[in-house]
């Protein structure tokens, strides 16, 4: 490769400006004889040629550059799918074609500048939209490769949106699209303006999608700079107020006939997000600092506990016996994380753990102690919240104790947290204690 002369390039350019100019002619004079089917595999053997010379080599990515490679060949991938011709023949050139802008935009910022001021967004609109997965794929590697937090932001102009409309929808049909992935989850996620752009755009099933991806980008245990901790800051807000005017959605699925509401399942999602974003240090401050989120998980869970009371639904703890088949029901752990969810937000909190009290939330979560096949983990998630929201709060600790007395709370419950009802002058308190070896 690095011996290769410029003029072997110059000889690549002249060739396919040459078959540019004749399916440009074909395309005008449909009477024009044209030998299509040769001149398509001469510009598959050109482009496996420049996508060869130019891997790892900066030499003749320059120089392809310069010759006015790049420009030649978006212009000739934009005029390919307009021409009738043998399939296999046009999907040959048109991979080979991609493939060779993914090569020479790689490691060099020239190139790549280069290709987006040519190619975006059209020829992106009309290779992510393709029906060939492959064209699909390489289309998305030319994408992630030349993008940028610049390039992303254009991608807030409403006729420049689409492009990463299509990227979701590409993720969402070709799961195994490696590079749709990265696309969202190393580009578009970094944008928080993007992000509540598309989700204003997007059906509740695509929002799903959206939130899976996000999700995927949360759990990552890497270390995070100010500034991206900035940003997922961001989507906190903006989720957390997503969460509060989908929530009660979610009691749609007390009836059978709407078990795939898309509306609650979003609801669904949302809260495994937040859930998730909760359990990290950076973004549980400040989730724990917005006005009407605890508010909102307390009335959600008083309305599902309630809900599963008035009649049998999916909300009803039940206990089947050992054997029985596995409940299946996208509201399966929805009370479980509603619980997760309070629990975190209480975590080393005073204002949150007295919230909690004056919204009558801690009878709603003793009351939730109890094994539920519906709710898989709800009686460690209970625990979990009772104990930080007693932790260092006196009158918490107090109201749990009353219950206990009354027998209302579960004393078993109270025993696997380490914890015992206990009277010291007319006046009950928790207090911790060893469990016997």
């Amino acid at each position: 490769r690095e011996m290769a002369e410029e003029s072997i390039f110059r000889d690549l350019l002249e060739i396919l400006m040459s078959a540019s100019s004749e399916i440009e002619q074909a395309c005008k004079d449909s009477c024009e004889l044209v030998d299509l089917d040769t001149c398509l595999l001469l510009i598959a053997e050109c482009f496996r040629c420049l996508r060869n010379a130019c891997v790892e080599c900066a030499k003749n990515q320059h120089v392809m550059r310069n010759l006015g490679l790049i420009s030649t060949s978006v212009h000739l991938i934009k005029l390919l799918p307009e021409i009738q011709v043998e399939e296999e023949l046009l999907l040959t050139a048109l991979r080979c074609s991609l493939q060779f802008l993914g090569n020479i935009a790689a490691g060099n910022g020239d190139s790549q500048n280069s290709i987006w001021k040519c190619a975006f967004p059209d020829l992106f609109l009309t290779c992510l939209t393709y029906s060939d997965e492959k064209i699909v794929a390489y289309c998305c590697m030319v994408l992630f490769t030349c993008l940028n937090s610049e390039k992303v932001r254009e991608l807030l102009n409403p006729g420049n949106l689409t492009v990463a409309l299509c990227v979701l929808k590409v993720y969402k049909e070709q799961l195994e699209s490696e590079w749709s992935f990265l696309i969202v989850t190393d580009h578009l996620l970094k944008c928080p303006e993007l992000v509540k752009a598309l989700y204003a755009k997007l059906s509740n099933q695509e929002r799903v999608t959206l939130l899976d991806l996000m999700m995927a980008k949360v759990s990552e245990k890497n270390p995070v700079t100010s500034e991206e901790m900035n940003v997922f800051m961001r989507h906190a807000d903006f989720l957390a107020g997503c969460f509060q005017e989908t929530c009660e959605a979610v009691l749609k699925l007390t009836s059978a006939a709407d078990a795939e509401d898309e509306e609650a399942l979003l609801a669904i999602r949302l809260l495994d997000v937040l859930c998730e974003m909760t359990s990290n240090n950076g973004q549980l401050e400040h989730l724990q600092a917005l006005p009407g989120l605890l508010e909102t998980a307390i009335d959600t869970l008083k309305l599902t506990h309630l809900a599963g009371k008035q009649a049998v639904n999916i909300f009803t703890a039940t206990h089947a016996m050992v054997g029985e088949e596995e409940i299946s029901h996208p509201a399966v752990g929805f009370k479980s994380h509603l619980i997760r969810l309070i629990g975190n937000l209480c975590y080393k909190n005073k204002g949150n753990q007295d919230k909690v009290y004056e919204l009558d939330g801690i009878p709603l979560i003793l009351d939730s102690c109890s094994i539920d096949d519906n709710n898989p983990f709800v009686n460690q998630w209970a625990v979990y919240a009772i104990r930080n929201l007693t932790e260092q709060n006196e009158r918490n600790q107090e109201v749990v104790a009353r219950m206990e007395e009354k027998g209302l709370a579960d004393n078993s419950a109270l025993e696997s947290m380490g914890l015992q009802a206990e009277k010291q002058d007319d006046k009950l308190i928790l207090r911790s204690v060893r469990k016997k070896p």
